[in-house]
């Protein structure tokens, strides 16, 4: 059985898919398998591709193709095949640094815990930029409920490291053909793990291009953020952790609907019906969330549009963000 079990769910990536999989093959480190799971591809290419690697490497890669179901989907799929005493989820169009695998065994080694969190290096048009690590204690043993800020880092599955036994027992799985399922998912691991150890590296290079999923003009989805949010909190009322975490609870919300979502829809559209939507949404569940203990996390930049959010200033917020892209296109045209 291989400590490590890395999924790769593809759906037409021919492009990055050569980029993703050499960059695990490259590894000095030899107790892991990959499952490249081809979410039934229609590019002619990518499925060709995982089958190519797969009998060039038969020891190591297994390809699991199956009808579209969405990211969730396949790696639920990647799940039941694995055999790993953990799971590392990498998504295709990314890829992670040499040495990862190697060093996150000695972690594992070293700690023996449920989950580790490690950190990203965003890559912006093939160019590495800022590199985004977790605000907890690291190289230290923890759990949610001695950290409860740990619901309020980014809920990706990616930049993760998890015993396959937290699925396996549990019977949690991605939610098929929605988006946020990382959210729907993850927080509901934290409450089962019993150890999380947070690493003081970023082993994982997160590429940004402008047709992936989450940068899809179809702003009717964004809707999902309000089912996947009703999803995280019956699960915390239902096991009893509602009012435990329940200033975590209200943050998280804020930040997904207002700070996020309700970003993601003005960009496009600052007079959008669903901008309404998110903000009833967030005061029928915490009609006191502006004094939110939490507030205070939010960057100088965050809070401004937190706060023109807040106030229905929805062309300005827009405005803003026009203006920082003009700005952010206009330092990279100056690069030699």
């Amino acid at each position: 059985m291989p400590l490590i079990s890395v999924i790769i769910p593809v759906y037409n990536v021919a492009q990055w898919l050569p980029t993703c999989i050499e960059s695990l093959l490259t590894q000095d480190y030899t107790d892991y398998e990959i499952i490249l799971v081809d979410d039934g591809s229609t590019d002619g290419q990518s499925g060709a591709i995982c089958d190519a690697y797969a009998q060039q490497h038969p020891q190591r890669i297994q390809v699991v193709h199956k009808e579209n179901g969405g990211l969730g989907d396949a790696r639920n799929a990647g799940i039941a095949r694995s055999s790993g005493e953990y799971l590392f989820f990498v998504d295709s169009d990314d890829f992670v640094a040499p040495h990862t695998l190697a060093d996150l065994a000695q972690q594992i080694a070293r700690y023996h815990s449920d989950v580790y969190l490690f950190g990203m290096v965003i890559n912006r048009d093939g160019v590495p930029g800022e590199t985004l690590l977790d605000d907890l204690p690291k190289n230290q043993v923890f759990c949610l409920e001695e950290q409860p800020t740990l619901l309020l880092v980014a809920p990706t599955a990616c930049c993760r490291l998890w015993k396959r036994d937290l699925f396996m027992q549990s019977g949690i799985r991605f939610p098929a053909r929605v988006w946020y399922e990382d959210i729907r998912t993850t927080l509901k691991l934290y409450t089962l793990a019993k150890t999380v150890v947070c690493l003081d590296k970023a082993y994982y290079y997160y590429l940004v291009r402008a047709n992936s999923i989450m940068q899809s003009a179809n702003l009717a989805r964004n809707a999902e953020i309000m089912d996947a949010l009703d999803d995280v909190l019956s699960y915390f009322a239902q096991h009893g952790l509602y009012e435990r975490y329940r200033n975590e609870l209200c943050y998280l919300t804020v930040d997904h609907v207002l700070a996020v979502a309700s970003v993601r829809v003005l960009r496009l559209d600052p007079t959008s019906e669903l901008l309404g939507q998110f903000m009833a949404y967030t005061l029928a569940h915490f009609p006191d969330f502006r004094s939110n203990p939490y507030y205070t996390r939010m960057s100088a930049k965050k809070r401004l549009v937190f706060r023109l959010i807040c106030r229905k200033q929805y062309k300005l917020a827009a405005l803003l963000f026009k203006w920082q892209d003009k700005l952010r296109a206009a330092k990279r045209g100056q690069k030699p």
